[in-house]
This record gives C-alpha cells, sequence and structure tokens, in this order.
C-alpha cells in the first residue's frame, strides 16, 4: 500500500470516528463521546477550566456541559480537515453548537482543533481544543461571529 493511500484511509477512518462521535454529542450520550478519548486526554474547553487532564475530568465536564442544554442539542461541524500519518493525526474546524431553549435557538459558533493517536489500530482523541475569539479591549468572547 502507498503512503497517500495509507494518508487517505487514516483521513477515512477519523471522519468516521468523528461521526460516531457526533452522532453520541447529538444524543447526549455521554458513553458515547468518552468512548471515543483516550485514557490520557488533554482538553482544553472553551468553559470552566484551563484544562481537563484525563477522561474522568473531561467526562465530568461533558456531563455538565450536557446539563446545559435542557432542549434538543444543536451540534454541528464545519470545514473538517484532517492530516494523518501512520499513527497520529490532527484535525481542525468549526463547530455550531448550542440548544434549543423553549423554542429559541440559542447557539453561536467556536473552533475545534483535535489531535488523534492510533494505538492497537484504533484511532483516539488524545487532546481536543474548544476555544472562541475574545476582544482584548473587553476580554469578552465574540460568540455572535460567524464564518
Amino acid at each position: 500500500m502507498s503512503i497517500e493511500t495509507d494518508k487517505a484511509t487514516a483521513q477515512a477512518e477519523i471522519r468516521a470516528l468523528m461521526e460516531d462521535w457526533l452522532r453520541a454529542v447529538r444524543a447526549n450520550n455521554i458513553e458515547g463521546i468518552v468512548s471515543h478519548y483516550a485514557p490520557d486526554i488533554v482538553a482544553f474547553d472553551a468553559i470552566a477550566q484551563l484544562q481537563f487532564k484525563g477522561v474522568e475530568a473531561y467526562r465530568k465536564h461533558w456531563e455538565a456541559c450536557l446539563s446545559m442544554c435542557p432542549g434538543p442539542m444543536i451540534f454541528e461541524i464545519h470545514e473538517l480537515a484532517i492530516t494523518a500519518a501512520e499513527d497520529v493525526a490532527f484535525g481542525h474546524y468549526l463547530t455550531r453548537c448550542g440548544a434549543i431553549e423553549n423554542g429559541e435557538e440559542k447557539a453561536s459558533w467556536m473552533r475545534v482543533t483535535v489531535g488523534y493517536r492510533k494505538t492497537n489500530g484504533e484511532w483516539m482523541i488524545v487532546h481536543e481544543h474548544f476555544s472562541a475569539p475574545f476582544d482584548p479591549h473587553s476580554s469578552k468572547a465574540l460568540l455572535e461571529l460567524e464564518p
């Protein structure tokens, strides 16, 4: 198999992982969400803490985040780009996330970078970073920006 074929296969495997992860997020399926994370994940989310070390810490954070969305979840992945090698890869995308509360859509755009590692033939997320741009003069997040 050629290097280009290997890269294409890795990218397809990671896209499938992301689709499965996205289905779990939209279904509020915490087990499905965290099953995609390596035990030693380091995550930088846009809310609550500076960092999360380990899947159990990140699970608790995801549980808190899901509890903030009482209505139907909004979670979309746009412009997913993946670069892959034999056993490591990274990707980035824009996400529109939030929920519908009392019939009103409350969502904003975020930026996401993800790192993957292949261990024993399985891709796992080892790093995830959600962020929002901010105004350095006011220190406020710019949640109304759109691509």
